[in-house]
């Protein structure tokens, strides 16, 4: 093992144990090219860096790119592998802003990732391994299978998402709680597929549930999926990230918050995310550790995450606008969110043809439909009706975020005639 992993393990000391053995083994090259380059950055004459810069010292760009951004030209150089601290900072802020009960916490810088997937990939070879088990409720985003599974062979346990239109606790804590002294549990609010955000009640019960299997003995790394963040639509719904709750609930218990621009300011092509790490006790040192091994992995694969797309991040942060804007954006998701309350409240005979699925927040609900395949619903809906959806888990997953208010109420209709021809 490399002398730089080694002394990372040391310095986390009994919390190395949440890493696996890919996350021991990762270090970030301060020694290298890196901390050679970084040595002569104030020098006169720096010949370490592998970029090209203009006579003057401008970067080098041709101007065929540079015209479609009103960015400075160094949004072309390098971003570094931690990501621009400025965007790092401004974030970190954002985090504790939208997030309160995150004051007076300890917790780590976000380390920039290329968006949510690449940091739940960053996670997963970081603290997931072949002995370890994945724990996720029953409905899901299938890409974790995707990541933990298919390319890291962790083992999944799936829970019974819902109870009586709440999250199933008690299911979750049973999953903890079974053999295997460590657990990776993926909370996604709001959910991917259902749209469902924890309700306050529900918060509370997760908490305690995964608190309640830390004291039997279990080490949990808790992954915060925040993808959909900030989309809730009802009163009740916690409306905070529980990385707050997790992030000094036990020594045992590792919180990993993922996030980024994505979903939240609805840049889907941006591909800017972050990854942030807490623990109960944990020191500035430690954190600054897990930090590094994020970065040695960001490193490993990707190098850096784009310049472009962090300088457009905190561009876009510093504008005055920022906030009225994304209200806008949000009122829009919103209203949809409304018509749909609407429509099914005025078509109580939909609930013969489908059972909607809790949902709250978010850019999806489900609908799962009563007496037929939903993936013979979904081939049917394209072939007759002209709409798409999407199918997971044996539900239809309706994306209102892409569909027009005024479409609304036709593609409701169509799903249930759809169900009723077919099971005619």
């Amino acid at each position: 093992m490399n002398t730089l992993a080694e002394k990372l393990n040391d310095t986390l000391g009994p919390a190395a144990a949440f890493l696996s053995p890919k996350g021991r083994r990762i270090y970030f090259p301060y020694g290298g090219i890196l901390g050679q380059g970084a040595e002569a950055k104030a020098c006169d004459i720096n010949a370490t860096i592998g970029m090209a810069f203009e006579e003057d010292g401008s970067p080098l760009v041709m101007p065929c790119f540079s015209k479609g951004i009103t960015l400075d030209k160094k949004a072309f150089l390098y971003a570094g592998s931690f990501g621009l601290p400025k965007l790092r900072e401004v974030w970190r802020e954002m985090q504790i802003e939208k997030n309160p009960s995150l004051v007076g916490k300890t917790f780590s810088n976000p380390v920039v990732t290329n968006a949510l997937t690449h940091g739940l990939r960053v996670a997963a070879e970081l603290f997931a391994g072949p002995e370890d088990t994945l724990v996720t409720p029953d409905l899901y985003w299938d890409n974790y299978s995707l990541i933990f599974g298919e390319a890291l062979g962790v083992p999944q346990a799936l829970f019974n998402t819902y109870t009586d239109g709440h999250f199933d606790a008690k299911a979750m804590k049973a999953q903890l709680l079974a053999p295997g002294d460590k657990k990776i549990l993926i909370l996604n609010f709001p959910n991917n597929p259902t749209g469902y955000t924890a309700t306050d009640e529900d918060a509370a019960a997760i908490v305690a549930a995964v608190k309640e299997a830390a004291d039997a003995g279990k080490r949990i790394v808790v992954l915060l999926d925040d993808a959909y963040f900030g989309l809730v639509y009802e009163k009740g719904v916690h409306n905070e990230s529980l990385f707050a709750e997790f992030s000094d609930l036990s020594e045992r218990v590792l919180a990993v918050k993922l996030d980024g621009t994505t979903k939240e300011d609805y840049v889907w092509g941006l591909r800017v995310g972050f990854i942030t790490f807490a623990f109960k006790g944990a020191t500035a040192d430690q954190l600054k550790a897990l930090e590094a091994k994020a970065a040695g992995n960001v490193r490993s694969c990707i190098s850096n995450v784009s310049s472009i797309g962090q300088h457009l991040a905190i561009a876009a942060y510093a504008d005055p606008g920022y906030r009225a804007q994304k209200k806008e954006k949000y009122d829009v998701l919103k209203a949809r969110y409304d018509e749909i309350r609407r429509i099914l409240a005025q078509h109580p005979e939909y609930a013969d043809a489908f059972e909607a699925m809790p949902f709250n927040s978010g850019y999806f609900m489900c609908v799962k439909p009563k007496g037929v395949d939903a993936e013979t619903v979904r081939k049917y809906l394209i072939e007759k009706y002209s709409t798409g959806t999407i199918v997971l888990s044996g539900l239809i997953r309706l994306a209102f975020s892409t569909i027009p208010t005024f479409k609304l109420a036709r593609l409701f209709q169509n799903v249930a005639d759809a169900i009723n021809e077919l099971r005619a």
